[in-house]
């Protein structure tokens, strides 16, 4: 294989910005650039040495370095970029969050030079914007949402049109690119398919003591298991995960590898039943009770039947007894920073689909895939004393309002929630030199 087709070639003039992209797995040799003293310079001259048209430009060139996972000694670098801080570097990893399957750090981590940030699929306020749409309508919606007026009847329903296309394409972004190019369902579906065939290829992958690769066959089995488990899990009635429906050999405590390695690297995430609505919910969570969903409505939407799909477009979300509607709050959620509970109460009812903490409060939330009566909701709303007072939202096939207790917010509105990590908290300071010692 050619360099030019590993890495793209730098077009760079009179030391204009460059990026310089090394791809970590599917090129080995560009490891050697990592294997003798950390030395910026020592480690620019092998680089450019080995990748035709690198140049690097101080203050002015990023280098990403593409699954740094393959080479320990990369990452192992990286505390010596930031001392250097001539060039910022960027690193990307399929499986860092995979914990005792990574490359041996025998030259250290660079605690304290790195930072880290999980990614996940586009949102659906993301997809809006890879869209096309108009900023102006953007921030229209976003101000209806948060001052909860009802949006125009006319962007309320292209909004909504948007937001069932965006259930079945998920936030992937090469999905998301197939889908702008072709509109095509098909295509989306080939792609989605792809994706989590290239990802099954690597459970279970680690580098053994001296850096060969080498694959666990019993955790990716039970990986595998795990993950083809989920739609049937989520089409029952009372979705809570059942290790017996999980097609692997073993207890459910060696089956529970195969689960935490989907939430490990990305695939999976948790929604635990609490014992009661109160704070914080963390304390109250039964970590034997738990629903698992997919971090991309999509991919699931993917594993259901052909039907599937056209049914969505018609606004049926209630498909698939309900399961494409509550994975969309879990997934939209969880890409907010968000943990996910629920109450389960031990005689069935009342269940709420999702609980979350609000300064210091707990606020129930119910999603109806059309605009059907939260019975639960409003039964556990109407008696306080024995579940406590509680605001409560309803996410449902509606515009904007409000109801007895609860306020109503039209199912895109999951796209235009603000991010809770990015928020401030900032402490009030006490000046410790005014404090002074009695006399």
């Amino acid at each position: 294989m050619k360099n030019d087709k590993i890495y793209p070639k730098i077009p760079l003039k009179n030391d204009k910005n460059a990026v310089i992209y090394l791809d970590l797995r599917a090129n080995a040799a560009v490891h050697k650039a990592f294997d003798g003293d950390f030395d910026v310079d020592q480690m620019i001259l092998a680089i450019t040495s080995l990748v035709p048209g690198a140049r690097f430009v101080p203050k002015k060139t990023l280098l990403i370095l593409d699954e740094i996972q393959d080479c320990a000694n990369a990452r192992s670098s990286l505390k010596y970029w930031d001392i250097d801080g001539r060039f910022d570097v960027i690193c990307t990893g399929s499986f860092l969050g995979v914990k005792g399957f990574r490359s041996p750090y025998v030259r250290g981590v660079p605690v304290g030079y790195e930072e880290q940030v999980a990614m996940y699929p586009l949102t659906f306020g993301e997809f809006l914007l890879n869209a096309g749409l108009d900023e102006k309508v953007f921030e229209y919606v976003q101000n209806c949402v948060e001052k909860k007026i009802a949006v125009d009847q006319a962007v309320h329903q292209s909004m909504r049109n948007l937001y069932l296309q965006y259930l079945i394409v998920g936030g992937m972004p090469e999905v998301v690119n197939v889908f702008f190019e072709t509109h095509d369902l098909n295509a989306v579906k080939e792609i989605q398919r792809q994706i989590l065939n290239s990802i099954k290829d690597d459970f279970g992958r680690y580098k053994d003591a001296e850096g060969k690769d080498k694959v666990n066959e019993v955790l990716k089995l039970r990986a595998e298991a795990c993950l083809a488990s989920l739609p049937a899990q989520l089409s029952k009635e009372y979705k809570k995960f059942q290790y017996s429906l999980v097609d692997a050999k073993g207890h459910s405590p060696e089956k529970a590898d195969g689960l935490q390695y989907l939430e490990d690297v990305g695939l999976a995430v948790r929604a635990y039943n609490v014992k009661s609505l109160s704070c914080p919910l963390e304390a109250e969570k039964i970590p034997t009770e738990f629903k698992v969903f997919f971090i991309d409505t999509g991919l699931l939407v993917s594993q259901l039947g052909d039907e599937i799909p056209a049914k969505i477009l018609d606004g049926d979300l209630g498909a698939y007894k309900g399961a494409v509607a509550e994975n969309m709050v879990a997934s939209a959620f969880a890409k907010n920073g968000k943990s996910l509970f629920y109450f389960h109460a031990p005689s069935g009812s009342p269940e709420l689909d999702f609980l979350f903490e609000k300064n210091g409060e707990v606020v129930i939330v119910e999603c109806k895939a059309s605009n059907n009566r939260a019975t639960s909701m409003k039964y556990v709303i109407a008696n306080p004393k024995k579940y406590g007072k509680h605001k409560a939202v309803k996410f449902a096939d509606a515009n904007v309002g409000a109801g007895v207790g609860f306020e109503t917010f039209p199912l895109y509105a999951l796209g235009f929630m603000q991010d809770g990590r990015k928020k401030k908290n900032v402490v009030k300071m006490i000046d410790a030199k005014k404090i002074k010692a009695p006399k």
